[in-house]
């Protein structure tokens, strides 16, 4: 452009003074020429620059965008969504020592019924918008029960994460069924049976979700009892993480961080429980009901004494989020077991170890158990105020499983934390 102006000053008639407008236009034209690639090359840099810095930043940002998906146990971006990690300061749930039966539904495809379950009704495996894992989703009236339990010792938890709809309002509920079945292949039988125990969920959109427990203890059926339950408003279709816990005869069930039933009779002290059924009542018509990361336990955990006695305390109560070192709330009890036989022997010190499945990379897997090791000892730290300087950490990853890695309740077994003294 600077060349074309120049080249428009010619009309002029003297001879030298032509030439010396042809120079002075070759000159400003050869000038404007290398200013225009200096001004490229500038900008050129300046975007490798800019590319370059954005590159860098892109991990933090990627970081930041996570953090806000996943926000932390002990705090959270949204309170109603996810109770806090100090929400659970009273909560006392500690499973059983050893996973008998664990069911996510990964070994199932989308769409198809699972196939270790039982049911006269209707299922299928769904996935579910901003929740993690595969659910079971029930839409019909009937029992369902997995296959895969058939017994249920005088010492045993339950949990599973149940979900409804949005705004849902199914009104008949939920039952969650421990019982003694004569014949664990004709399951449709288990209303008439001497011994079971039953609570229902009733989850509400209009701020009044209750509970209800019915013991059946040798053929009789105590009176229903029912209880206002603020976990089970299902106003925004958020998971609720149901935990029942068997001791002998006594009973407690937990929705979240809140216990909700401690029946010390609620179970007969002859009964042999074998098998768990969740029921829909007949007239639910179009109501949805959706099961995940179902978990059965056994085994009184006996902290003190292992810890004491023999040296170590393996747990699997401790859970953390998916690939993960974040601690989840409902991990609570297990660690107040410890941090309470800590507190009472000031002299005890411990390591802390780690361990994963065998899904994933193996470097991954080592350095998450580091890292869930770490976790749990900071937990301890800040929640639970055990000195520093009591604790080591270790993790040792995917090398030592105590478990097959081929089956989701052995997969859940080689996930623990180890404490072995000092």
């Amino acid at each position: 452009m600077v060349v074309s102006l120049a080249l428009a000053g010619f009309g002029a008639p003297a001879v030298a003074a032509q030439f010396g407008g042809l120079k002075d236009a070759a000159r400003k034209a050869k000038e404007a020429m290398q200013k225009k690639k200096d001004d490229e090359a500038q900008a050129q840099k300046e975007a490798e620059a800019k590319k370059e810095a954005e590159a860098k930043k892109e991990p933090e940002a990627k970081k930041e965008t996570e953090a806000k998906k996943e926000p932390s146990a002990s705090a959270p971006a949204d309170a109603a969504a996810t109770p806090s990690f100090q929400a659970f300061s009273k909560f006392d749930f500690v499973p059983g020592e050893k996973v008998v039966g664990m069911d996510d539904f990964t070994q199932d495809a989308v769409g198809d019924f699972p196939a270790k379950w039982n049911t006269n009704a209707a299922g299928e495996i769904v996935t579910l918008a901003g929740q993690s894992g595969r659910w079971l989703k029930l839409t019909r009236a009937g029992f369902f029960t997995p296959e895969f339990i058939t017994e249920l010792p005088d010492n045993v938890t339950l949990e599973y994460d149940l979900a409804v709809p949005p705004g849902a309002d199914p009104g008949f509920g939920l039952a969650t069924v421990l019982v003694e079945l004569p014949d664990l292949k004709q399951p449709a039988g288990w209303q008439t049976v001497p011994n079971s125990f039953q609570f229902t969920a009733h989850p509400s959109a209009s701020g009044h979700g209750s509970s209800s427990a019915i013991p059946r203890l040798d053929g009789t059926s105590a009176p229903a009892n029912s209880t206002n339950t603020a976990q089970l408003t299902a106003t925004k279709g958020k998971p609720v993480h149901i935990a029942l816990w068997r001791q002998r005869q006594r009973v407690r069930v937990y929705m979240n961080e809140e216990k909700v039933w401690d029946l010390p009779r609620a179970v007969s002290a002859s009964a042999k429980f074998n098998s768990i059924v969740f029921f829909v009542g007949g007239g639910c018509g179009n109501c949805e009901y959706y099961l995940a990361n179902v978990r059965v336990a056994t085994g009184a955990p006996d902290t003190r004494n292992k810890i004491l006695t023999e040296g170590k305390w393996v747990t699997r109560g401790i859970l953390f989020d998916v690939n993960s070192d974040r601690i989840k709330g409902e991990s609570y009890g297990s660690l107040k077991e410890i941090a309470s036989v800590l507190t009472e022997n000031p002299d005890l010190k411990v390591q802390i170890v780690g361990h994963t499945d065998s899904d994933g990379d193996d470097a991954k897997n080592l350095d998450l158990s580091k890292r869930r090791a770490a976790s749990v000892k900071a937990a301890l730290t800040s929640e639970f105020k055990i000195d520093a300087s009591r604790m080591e950490t270790d993790g040792k990853g995917e090398s030592q499983p105590v478990d097959k890695n081929d089956t989701s309740a052995g997969k859940a077994n080689n996930r623990r934390v180890e404490f072995i003294k000092k």
